[in-house]
């Protein structure tokens, strides 16, 4: 369990539908959390919105733009060193996307996300999201 002074991350994902599929990728060695898979984003700098926040991480992570639409959740999770406050927000994606830091991409059927390692903050999400009416 953090401890109060636990530092607080603020932190947006992408959620990119494809039909009944997601965009997702696989956090890299070295970083917090690697291994599990991830809608793709990342923390927020200073003074910079959600959707701006977005818009950077996805042209850094997958050299593509996108434009960000409604947040679908928000939520908060305590991991022992830190923090997380998440923030996934529909986005459309122009362009193509591809890795630019070496991380896995694939896109995954609503049904099949499950079958992926992804962190606890994230179950809430894809719960609503095997839930989606087609």
């Amino acid at each position: 369990m953090p401890s109060t002074d636990s530092p607080r991350v603020l932190v947006t994902a992408a959620v990119i539908r494809r039909g009944d599929s997601f965009l997702v990728t696989r956090r890299q060695r070295g970083v917090h959390l690697e291994g599990y898979w991830e809608f793709p984003g990342g923390k927020c700098d200073t003074g910079e919105s959600l959707a701006e926040c977005l818009q950077r991480e996805i042209r850094e992570e997958l050299d593509a733009a996108v434009h960000a639409g409604r947040e679908v959740l928000s939520t908060e999770h305590a991991y022992p060193e830190r923090i997380v406050e998440l923030h996934f927000i529909e986005c459309e994606l122009i362009g193509d996307p591809r890795p630019m830091l070496g991380q896995e991409m694939r896109w995954v059927h609503r049904d099949d996300l499950r079958s992926l390692a992804f962190p606890p903050a994230d179950d809430e999400l894809i719960d609503l999201l095997e839930h989606l009416l087609p």
